[in-house]
């Protein structure tokens, strides 16, 4: 009976009848609530809502459905000397003061609906049922994300809730040609996903296949963003993310802005973004709202950031076990007598270190704030200062680990990716020193030209090269000189025409 009710069974006429075979549906649900009443202006005419409790307003139920329909309608002389067949019209359009209300002849439509957090509105004697926007569930506030601070530029961030992040996104871009499409994914969820993009900018393509790719998605539920990311990016075995995730509704437009496309997922606050280009992980919101000076000399220390947190470990390990030769012979003396003692070859000691470090960092992300921070603090010191006074590790080890430590917060975007980068290149320098330290840097940039996101490059605009966008890859240039917007992923590259500032030809004259 279930399963063939959950197709596409027609409602019955008799209202006690559709009740039954829903309250079937939900049997045991102690959150599905049912009321029946009489319609104002007809004792004998019943009437039956269902909605779930905690995903309605109790407000606007009582406020634009029950009261009119049970007071209100005393007073419409229209209703009372109608005909029966235009009664759910008529209620439809003259007696619930709502801005969602839709038919629905099917006993799925119905159960949707309920789920999604509307009310159904059953009259007897009809076939139709009347599913009324009534949701109004608790929902945290737009607030400040954690993970993307700023010293400049706005402060709020994304919700769990997609309405508020689709309203968020709009008062960014004004413009009737941003694009908001809807789907549900997950068998059991039904979670809702948007699909946004402008459509005078974007490349169609990239539309195309992003929407392929989401409609093949098949699987039992879809919790957060990061279910759908690991279902539709290109390299799924590749350490590198090929799809980009933000939660600051002004990124979000800078990127679509750009011709790419953004997805929405109910219940999450971060919002992907395709295509995901490897530069975007050294960019960073506040770079386009300070001066462009200070914004290219940022912009090189996260890449200085990104090699050492990267390479250094695996350096320090191939000059100290195959290549001590080309160390200062003073640097070298002082190194052997910090490692006087010590039991373990340094890249055991690196190899150590670097687990031990993200054991605390772990533990720091996980406990509660408050004594998460002090927690992985105070272990820090204790275990660095307990490990050098037993003699397991250097002092220079943990000036090392510590340096690394520090610069793989610089660039968040790819704190995973550096991780195991580290624990590979650590590999390579320990097996063959500095011959295979550049044999697996030779392998990472072969496999970085090699990915491609939605069909875009990787590595664009380094490989292939494209001087123009170059002016936003190591430095930022100002804008008045960025006039086209990358040109693989959208069809309307000219961003603007704003020339370079100066004074005015009157002032020049008064100043002469």
């Amino acid at each position: 009976m279930k399963s063939t009710l959950a197709e596409s069974v027609d409602l019955d006429s008799r209202l006690e009848v559709n009740l039954s075979q829903i309250k079937e549906r939900f049997k045991g649900s102690v959150d599905v609530a049912y009321r029946e009443f009489s319609l104002g202006f007809d004792l004998n005419k019943k009437a039956g809502l269902i909605y779930i409790d905690g995903l309605v307003s109790s407000e606007i139920t009582n406020t634009s459905i029950l009261k009119p329909l049970m007071f209100e309608l005393l007073q419409n002389e229209e209703l009372k000397n109608m005909v029966q067949g235009n009664l759910v019209e008529k209620i439809k359009n003259c007696a619930l003061p709502n801005s969602s209300v839709r038919e629905a002849k099917t006993f799925q439509e119905v159960i949707d609906g309920i789920l999604f957090g509307d009310t159904a509105l059953l009259l007897d004697d009809f076939h139709t049922a009347l599913l009324i926007g009534t949701r109004g569930w608790e929902a945290r506030g737009v607030d400040e994300p954690v993970t993307e601070a700023v010293v400049r530029g706005p402060r709020e961030g994304f919700t769990e809730t997609i309405g508020v992040n689709t309203a968020l996104l709009r008062r960014k871009i004004k413009n009737e040609e941003l694009r908001i499409e809807s789907l549900n994914l997950g068998r059991q969820t039904k979670t809702q996903v948007y699909i946004a993009y402008i459509a005078g900018i974007v490349n169609k393509k990239i539309v195309t296949e992003v929407k392929k790719r989401l409609q093949r998605i098949d699987i039992d539920a879809i919790l957060e963003s990061g279910y759908i990311e690991q279902l539709i990016e290109d390299a799924p075995t590749s350490i590198f993310p090929t799809i980009g995730n933000t939660e600051k509704p002004d990124i979000l437009a800078a990127k679509l802005l750009e011709g790419r496309v953004g997805i929405f997922v109910d219940g999450t606050p971060f919002v992907l973004t395709v295509p995901y280009l490897l530069i975007e992980g050294f960019q960073s919101a506040e770079d386009y709202y300070s001066r462009p000076y200070y914004s290219t000399v940022l912009r090189m220390i996260r890449y200085t950031a990104f090699f050492i947190s990267v390479l250094f470990p695996a350096l320090y390990v191939a000059l100290q076990s195959f290549h001590p030769e080309m160390i200062p012979t003073s640097l070298l003396i002082s190194m052997a007598g910090a490692r006087e003692g010590v039991p373990f070859p340094a890249y055991i000691e690196a190899f150590g270190m670097g687990v031990a470090f993200e054991i605390m960092r772990e533990a720091g992300v996980r406990m509660p704030r408050p004594i998460g921070q002090s927690v992985s603090i105070v272990g820090s010191l204790v275990l660095g200062q307990a490990a050098v006074s037993a003699g397991i590790v250097s002092n220079p080890m943990v000036i090392v680990v510590a340096l690394t430590a520090i610069a793989g917060f610089v660039v968040t975007a790819l704190t995973d990716t550096m991780a195991l980068m580290r624990l590979f290149f650590l590999f390579c320098a320990a097996s063959l020193g500095f011959f295979g330290l550049l044999m697996g840097m030779l392998f990472i940039n072969i496999h970085l030209m090699k990915l491609r996101s939605f069909g875009i490059p990787y590595l664009y605009p380094m490989a292939p090269m494209n001087f123009e966008e170059l002016k936003d890859v190591f430095i930022r240039a100002p804008f008045w000189t960025r006039i086209f917007r990358p040109g693989l992923l959208s069809k309307n590259q000219v961003r603007g025409s704003s020339s370079k500032p100066s004074p005015s030809k009157n002032q020049r004259n008064e100043e002469s």
